[in-house]
């Protein structure tokens, strides 16, 4: 049997705090502020950021920002998403482009965790929100602009229709998040995401409800992977870039 080096990770009693993340997956651990107290997001945010270029944490309240910059003083608060974001050194731009697309105003708080998730991974990311099937000339509007990306994600409540008319319209990847937006019978998000999983659209894949994060990290890491031309070729390794005409 050949050896494996022990992963390395740290014993903070509460959580053991996976340093070796960033290595094998690309992105270090990610914090899931839902559940834990302010104490514990502070712990596992300051260990990772002693270790990590860059430290995110999701569905965090307030209290636990207040905690986290009492240990990591440039620590940013994204009110909207309710995330906690650190970065060791700033990167410059982005990579590729993702475009995240919003049916309603009510869906911005999951576009948002996508987008910041995103832009966070290395992406230059691209928003076009209020452009929702009840008044779908603002999608017709925006289409040329989300046509430049290379993934898309698409976040709608209510009925979930908008990832369905997206795909269609689009030669490439779309990652599909049901919001809980909506009345009694939308069921707190499951209407739109049965919606979203029988779509008749190909090449939608769909996240679970209010998941703007899981959207978001699966689309970067769509958004990373190299381009290749007609002939099989990786485009990124011979230095060029092919645009596919529109």
């Amino acid at each position: 049997m050949s050896k494996r080096r022990p992963l390395a990770s740290t014993d903070l009693g509460f959580a053991q705090v996976d340093h070796d993340r960033a290595r094998r997956c690309g992105f270090p651990e990610v914090i899931l502020g839902s559940g834990k107290s302010p104490a514990q997001v502070a712990g596992i945010f300051a260990e990772l950021a002693a270790h990590a270029d860059r430290v995110l944490a999701t569905r965090c309240e307030p209290a636990a920002f207040a905690a986290v910059r009492q240990k990591v003083k440039s620590a940013r608060w994204h009110e909207l998403a309710r995330a906690i974001t650190w970065q060791r050194k700033r990167a410059a731009g982005g990579e590729g482009l993702v475009a995240i697309v919003a049916a309603g105003t009510a869906d911005l708080r999951v576009a948002e965790e996508a987008r910041i998730t995103a832009s966070l991974m290395g992406a230059r990311v691209a928003t076009h929100y209020d452009v929702g099937v009840a008044g779908i000339h603002r999608l017709f509007r925006a289409l040329p602009r989300i046509r430049k990306a290379r993934v898309v994600v698409v976040v709608a409540g209510m009925e979930g229709a908008l990832p369905s008319v997206v795909a269609g319209l689009l030669d490439r990847p779309v990652i599909a998040v049901p919001t809980s937006v909506g009345y009694g019978a939308s069921f707190r998000g499951l209407a739109a995401l049965l919606t979203m999983i029988n779509s008749c659209a190909a090449g939608i894949t769909v996240v679970n409800i209010d998941n703007g994060f899981g959207a978001g990290y699966s689309a970067a890491l769509v958004n990373r992977a190299p381009r290749r031309s007609r002939s099989g070729r990786s485009s990124e390794r011979s230095g060029k870039t092919r645009r596919r005409p529109q």
